[in-house]
């Protein structure tokens, strides 16, 4: 409020993580703006129909009354102004300008990365809010995996010559957390074997977070996620057992299954069911009743409710502390905006809960849970690209990965199949860090980390995780040997290698197999031959880290003897 006061600018930028108040603030300058007459009247643009009505009625709490039902003509006089979507703006631009243009306007664009969603809504938005008198753009993730130019965002070119967004005022994860502002995330990831059958009718097995190829990793997440399973059933135990752990110290704490789509959250909602006893609120749609839905729940003290995508974002049921992420979305802007449901802090000393699958993308997002991020929209080049003899071959895989990933909806009709999962307690993450060695669900081990109290300072949740590990560490060296079935390994020693890694180090077997070429006169292919049947294993495009690593050693070895 000083700085925007102070700088009275035209356009502002403010990056806020979900739950720091970023509608309090937005409010408060919008009736300091009319009361000051610096506008007229307010306009609110938001992503969903549900968030539209949720800014009215904050609105209201603060004197101002917008009306989130408006569609055309004359507003009537008891308002203030109007709250729309972005959808709205995107197919009556004119409408939007023309307020604008007859009176003052202050236009409020909550999360504006939306307006970078189509070209469409990005056009529209410039359209209908350029001649605007104020615009003030919220949003908790400034970032998009795309490079659509966001309106009313000043991108500044960095020292790389990449231009990323500017924002006016950030106030990050990492802030909010030491302010108390927000509560602090535990992450408990879960692993398991996974059996599926693939679009060749070929029958593949796999441990979930173990090395393995894109397509494999996104097969094995699917398997872990089918509510026929045995994973998902284990995860929701395990969640609703930590439900009942934090309500002791927030009896009304609830918890949210975010499901990928509506068949599945329907088997998650009966599978809730079966295992509480209690029925969990669906919300299938953006929907009028799906609106109530929400708000139902965020009112009443049910312990569960199951949505697909919609309450990710912008969506406020302060009381939600615990969550799954039951969804196969990858994105770092998903996944924040699904952990910032489980952020708001209501009273000093509530801790969040996510339960997800090992997957590598989703533990590097829960480890950089703090780091803020900008709007890029460049994309950098790789220095040395040029005299990278492997840059085509990257190339030309990411390209074929892209049309995997922008296919027309035929990929879903493959026939792939999920036969078999089950689901092994993997890791917590905490704060950057990792805990915990892996255990079967309902485990002596895994009970100690959901029993872990839902009221507690940060620096407690810490010294109570390290506590726990050292004690499964002692409890898992008395054990006879032929009880250790899991891999009894600390979580900060465990591999989740991702596709990228693997790639890595195939080009440095490939390399080092050149150079030893050289040096002995013999052809590639000999060498590579040679080395698979001294170390074992399947051919390089199917070997593991680990059986990749040692090659690599081996032909060092080689090498080192020739000299």
């Amino acid at each position: 409020m000083e700085k925007y006061i102070q700088q009275q600018p035209r356009d502002f930028l403010a990056v806020a993580t979900p739950g720091a108040g970023k509608t309090t603030f937005a409010l408060t300058l919008a009736s300091w703006l009319l009361h000051h007459h610096v506008v007229q009247q307010v306009t609110v643009v938001a992503p969903t129909e549900h968030l539209k009505k949720q800014w009215a009625e904050a609105a209201a709490r603060v004197g101002i009354k917008l009306d989130p039902e408006y569609s055309a003509g004359p507003l009537g006089k008891e308002y203030h102004g109007v709250a729309v979507t972005y959808a709205g703006v995107g197919v009556r631009p004119m409408l939007h300008r023309n307020r604008v243009e007859q009176r003052k306007t202050l236009v409020i664009l909550d999360e504006i990365h939306h307006a970078g969603d189509s070209k469409s809504w990005g056009e529209a938005c410039l359209e209908a809010f350029e001649p605007a008198t104020r615009r003030l753009a919220l949003t908790g993730t400034p970032f998009r995996s795309d490079t659509n130019p966001i309106p009313f965002v000043t991108y500044e070119e960095g020292s790389d010559g990449i231009r990323r967004s500017a924002a006016d005022y950030t106030y990050g994860y990492g802030s909010a957390l030491a302010d108390n502002v927000v509560r602090p995330v535990i992450f408990l990831s879960y692993s398991g074997n996974m059996r599926w059958r693939t679009k060749a009718g070929d029958e593949i097995e796999a441990r979930l977070g173990e090395p393995m190829t894109k397509d494999a990793i996104s097969q094995a997440w699917r398997t872990a996620l089918d509510p026929r399973g045995e994973w998902m059933p284990s995860v929701l135990r395990a969640a609703d057992q930590r439900l009942t752990e934090v309500r002791k110290a927030i009896p009304d704490a609830g918890a949210l299954v975010i499901a990928s789509d509506q068949d599945s959250a329907r088997a998650y909602a009966k599978l809730i069911r079966e295992i509480t006893g209690h029925s969990a609120t669906l919300v299938l749609s953006d929907d009028a009743g799906a609106s109530d839905r929400i708000d139902q729940f965020s009112n009443n003290d049910d312990r569960w409710m199951v949505a697909v995508r919609m309450v990710s974002e912008g969506v406020d049921v302060p009381r939600l502390a615990v969550g799954v992420y039951a969804t196969t979305i990858s994105t770092p802007l998903f996944f924040a905006q699904a952990v910032g449901r489980f952020v708001r802090s209501r009273r000093r000393g509530e801790t969040a809960s996510v339960f997800l699958p090992t997957v590598p993308d989703l533990l590097s997002f829960a480890n950089e849970m703090e780091r803020e991020r900008d709007h890029v929209l460049d994309k950098p080049k790789k220095a040395g690209e040029e005299e990278d003899p492997y840059a085509e071959e990257e190339k030309l895989l990411k390209e074929a990965e892209q049309q995997k990933d922008e296919d027309t909806g035929e990929q879903d009709m493959l026939p792939f199949e999920a036969l078999e999962s089950d689901a092994v307690f993997d890791r917590v993450m905490y704060n950057g860090a990792e805990f915990g060695m892996q255990a079967h669900p309902g485990s002596e081990e895994e009970q100690d980390y959901l029993g872990i109290p839902g009221l507690l300072e940060p620096d407690q949740v810490q010294m109570l995780l390290q506590k726990r590990q050292a004690r499964q560490i002692a409890h898992s060296r008395k054990k006879p040997a032929a009880e250790a079935d899991l891999m009894e390994l600390p979580a900060e020693r465990r591999p989740v290698v991702t596709h990228k890694e693997l790639m890595e180090l195939r080009k440095k077997l490939n390399t080092m197999v050149s150079a030893y070429s050289h040096q002995s006169g013999k052809p590639h292919g000999v060498i590579h031959n040679e080395v698979r049947r001294v170390c074992g294993g399947p051919p390089s495009a199917e070997a593991t880290a680990g059986q990749l690593s040692q090659r690599i050693a081996k032909v060092q070895e080689w090498a080192t003897r020739m000299r």
